[in-house]
């Protein structure tokens, strides 16, 4: 493992102690400093660059960092205009005697591209509207942030070694996957791309699978969601939000909003209108 992976056991009693969604103005760059807390940060738009202690991470959109205490970390290149990033505080404390034979191992990558980006921006949007009604170092904090880390720890650390393709099959899971990044808004399937690309549908479905770890109609779902949760945050109405994302039926939007992010979207909108926002 990493040696800069971070490593503890559950039960542990983890405490978040603040966070915020960071929105650049495309202005300066992140300060220099040490702090005395981890920080767990999540890029939603743009690129972010860190340095810490001499290494250099450029963190893309949908990916993880965690930074360490005690260790000197800086911005290594200026804001792009488009960022946006969540960061929170959390501390661990040192562990106490050996590890039970019960105790849970978490190896959460320092660098990650998170498996599931719709589920972290849910628990990170919960996050900060815990803190804005409860204050901050509450109960209900700390256990989003655990499972924050959880989800990270279910992420693929950046650089990780994966499905070995050959350069055909990966352009074209890649062009797969653009069409459904241009088009998530119409009706679009896995037949459909198929046929736009000119190619056997089990054939592509396979080579998806390979090289992005999911079936096509599981990545339609997810960027269709993942729009759908924006749309909500921002205020719009369910069945507005539903035939923009590309759902036909609003009831099977319901269904799907709810197994992906545990709540309806009439209640994610309701939750997710206050943030603690900080620009630069």
């Amino acid at each position: 493992m990493n040696d800069n992976a971070l490593s503890f056991v559950l039960p542990q009693s983890l405490q978040a102690t603040n966070g915020g969604l960071f929105i650049s103005r495309g202005v300066g760059q992140h300060p220099r400093r040490v702090i005395d807390s981890f920080e767990l940060l999540y890029v939603k738009k743009g690129q972010l660059g860190i340095e810490e202690d001499g290494q250099q991470f450029l963190v893309g959109p949908e990916e993880t960092l965690v930074l360490w205490p005690g260790r000197e970390h800086g911005g290594s290149i200026p804001y792009t205009p488009d960022l946006h990033f969540f960061w929170a505080h959390f501390l661990l404390p040192t562990p106490k005697g050996k590890p039970r034979p019960s105790d849970l191992q978490l190896d959460v990558p320092q660098h990650a591209r998170v498996a599931r980006p719709e589920q972290m921006t849910g628990l990170f949007r919960r996050f900060l509207n815990e803190q804005e009604l409860l204050g901050e170092r509450q109960v209900p904090m700390s256990l989003m942030l655990m499972q924050m880390l959880w989800e990270v720890a279910n992420s693929r650390a950046v650089g990780a070694a994966g499905p070995v393709a050959d350069g055909s099959a990966a352009v074209l899971a890649a062009r797969a996957d653009e069409l459904i990044c241009t088009g998530f808004g119409g009706p679009i399937s896995t037949s459909s791309i198929a046929q736009q690309l000119g190619c056997n549908s089990d054939y592509l479905g396979r080579v998806f699978r390979s090289i992005y770890r999911c079936t096509l109609t599981e990545a339609i779902h997810t960027r269709r969601l993942r729009q759908a949760t924006a749309l909500l945050a921002e205020g719009r109405a369910t069945a507005a939000v539903a035939a923009q994302c590309g759902f036909d039926d609003i009831g099977y939007f319901r269904r799907l909003f709810k197994r992906s992010t545990g709540m309806t979207p009439q209640a994610y909108r309701r939750l997710h209108m206050r943030v603690h926002v900080n620009t630069g």
